[in-house]
């Protein structure tokens, strides 16, 4: 048979079954028919062999033992099945969710968006209802009050005219689908910082929660519902595990209880107790979130009431995107309080799964079959074999961990949900907590933990042997495939909260230990020959290319597409010293005084001497 026609013929069966629950009253999603065929089809009590192809007979009588098993309302493994898909339906991570969360609320703002960013408004009646329509689309998506409450509206009216007056409208109808889109998201994540400011200093805030102190108030509840559905479970699962132990062992309370509910009781708790574990680590990483939040935003309302200090007016490229960073924490807070009802949710819903514990083991019939038990929790269990630990050496050929020399052993994944492997192999399915400090046995790339030393040994001499042990109580026990994380054995379905796990299967563990080691630097004088060629080719290579060499001759060509690439050196003159001057010296000059005496020589004795005195000095308007 194809695949093709394999998968048309599950779908005929699995539709077959659904409409007999449904003629006898029962509803049941194909989801988890899928699982019980799977599990009625695995068993090989009920002789179904998946090697060859089923016969009419073989179908009939599978979908007779289906519905016979999901109409079934006293069966503890039904009620783990149910609650496995279920979780595994339900449950996603806190980033997809979140992912999810968001489409849906874009989805629902979509018809308003669309309605804002195809208008095609021209009249003022026109344009104010397109800005009433904008206000709404600002309610809507930022969660801050109701669109019909006329309070809110008039004060997420007057923070949106303070960004986004009337007169913006023209400019924002012509711009294109996407910019409009685009701004009206920035417009809300304005006004929603504008608003969040004022509720702060007391000046509006109307229709505003106080999401941190909700917060503060709902997570720390949340956790102690957790804790005590948590606590309920355990004492179960305490006292179901000391009962079976007993009847393993004197074989006396048989009569008055079903060994074979016990166990499938004590997985139905087992399976509360790991997916409550789930929820709490998520509701224990929203009061994280929740710590760092607060911090962020006391710290932002404060740079916040710095920037504006009463100011009248204040540049919209300081104090705006304050209030966008504002509006993305508070819209981080409406997150944690979505995520967290989610999970509060899940809890409760989680709860009905276990309402088959009542009916089948009232109170009044376990008590006295416990007054001569001991009652061991799965840490007293841990303490008792606590200091008690493997000798690696007794076991040459395998690996085993321990916590005080493995960096990561918390980490490691380890097999069957931290419980003793060779207990479940031996006691029917008895699922008893090991204790890593025993040590931890690597086999085929995975990890085995103990609930006692014995044991450990005892496995560690055949392990092969106690998987396929655990595989066949798996068959017989659906439920344990999910449970003990065997998906690996079998091909069904991996739980979505163990899907996102996947990757720490690559860890590998880091064995720490204290070691010191010396050698001495340089006991050998190097002597590296550079020349040295051991390749007997290589050298031929050489003495060919040396050979070639002689005769060759060395000239060089010139072209105008190498000729730029030439070494060159070119000489410049370096420019002279020069100097200009801005003012010249000059000077003026009287004219030189000039006296010419004559008749100085004289005479002679006849005549007297008679001198004369003239004055030569030209004239100062001559000069």
């Amino acid at each position: 048979m194809s695949h093709a026609q394999a998968e048309s013929v599950i779908k005929n069966i699995i539709r077959e079954i659904a409409q007999e629950c449904a003629a006898k009253g029962h509803s049941i999603s194909e989801t988890m028919i899928a699982f019980v065929v799977k599990a009625i089809v695995l068993d090989p009590r009920n002789g179904f062999n998946v090697d060859r192809m089923l016969t009419k007979d073989d179908v009939q009588k599978l979908i007779k033992l289906c519905v016979n098993r999901l109409l079934d309302t006293k069966s503890p493994s039904l009620e783990t099945i149910k609650m496995q898909v279920y979780f595994d339906m339900n449950y996603t991570t806190r980033g997809e969710f979140l992912d999810e969360h968001h489409s849906v609320l874009e989805s629902r703002l979509a018809p308003v968006s669309r309605e804002i960013t195809d208008s095609r408004a021209r009249t003022a009646e026109e344009l104010e209802s397109l800005y009433r329509k904008i206000v709404s689309y600002v309610l809507l998506r930022s969660g801050l009050g109701s669109p019909t409450d006329i309070k809110v509206v008039r004060e997420a009216t007057a923070a949106l005219q303070s960004v986004f007056p009337h007169t913006e409208l023209g400019t924002f109808l012509s711009l294109v689908k996407k910019d409009k889109e685009r701004q009206l998201k920035e417009l809300t994540m304005i006004v929603t910082g504008i608003r969040l400011f004022n509720k702060d200093c007391g000046k509006g805030g109307e229709g505003i929660d106080d999401l941190p102190t909700i917060l503060k108030e709902a997570i720390p509840a949340t956790t102690k519902h957790i804790d005590s559905e948590l606590q309920s479970s355990q004492d179960m699962i305490y006292k179901y595990t000391a009962l079976i132990e007993d009847m393993d062992v004197k074989q006396q309370k048989a009569g008055v209880l079903n060994p074979n509910q016990l166990r499938e009781a004590l997985y139905n708790a087992r399976q509360h107790e790991a997916l409550l574990n789930v929820i709490l680590s998520d509701a224990l990483t929203c009061a994280q979130q929740l710590e760092v939040l607060d911090k962020q935003y006391i710290a932002l309302m404060e740079q916040l009431k710095a920037t504006v200090q009463s100011k009248t007016a204040i540049p919209t490229a300081q104090v705006y995107p304050l209030f966008i960073s504002l509006s993305k924490l508070w819209n981080s807070f409406q997150d944690e309080i979505v995520l967290l009802s989610v999970l509060s949710n899940m809890i409760a819903n989680l709860q009905p799964f276990l309402g088959v514990h009542e009916e089948l083991f009232p109170a009044h019939v376990i008590q006295p079959l416990l007054s001569d038990l001991t009652v061991k929790s799965d840490e007293e269990r841990i303490t008792e074999s606590s200091g008690i630990s493997m000798n690696p050496l007794d076991f040459g050929n395998q690996e085993w961990y321990f916590p005080e020399t493995t960096a990561n052993y918390d980490r490691l994944p380890i097999q069957y949900h931290g419980f003793c492997g060779f207990t479940i192999a031996t006691r029917d399915g008895l699922l008893l907590p090991g204790n890593p400090s025993i040590g931890i046995l690597k086999h085929r790339e995975r990890y085995y933990v103990f609930s006692s030393k014995e044991a450990a040994y005892k496995f560690a001499q055949d392990p092969d042997h106690y998987v396929t042990l655990i595989g066949e109580k798996a068959k017989q026990c659906a439920e344990l495939i999910q449970l003990l994380e065997l998906h690996q054995q079998f091909s069904s379905v991996t739980p979505y909260s163990q899907a996102q796990t996947s990757e720490k299967l690559l860890m590998k563990p880091i064995t720490k230990c204290n070691s010191s080691t010396q050698t001495d630097t340089h006991i050998l004088e190097t002597n590296i020959v550079k020349s040295y060629e051991w390749n007997e080719w290589e050298l031929r290579r050489k003495a060919i290319k040396l050979t070639n060499l002689r005769q060759k001759v060395t000239h060089s060509m010139q072209t105008h597409g190498s000729h730029m690439r030439r070494e060159n050196f070119s000489q410049v003159y370096l420019p002279k010293q020069v100097g200009t001057q801005t003012k010249r010296d000059n000077a003026t000059n009287v004219p030189k005084p000039q006296i010419f005496l004559s008749g100085l020589r004289g005479c002679g004795l006849s005549k007297p001497t008679n001198m004369v005195k003239v004055n030569l000095t030209r004239d100062v308007e001559e000069s």
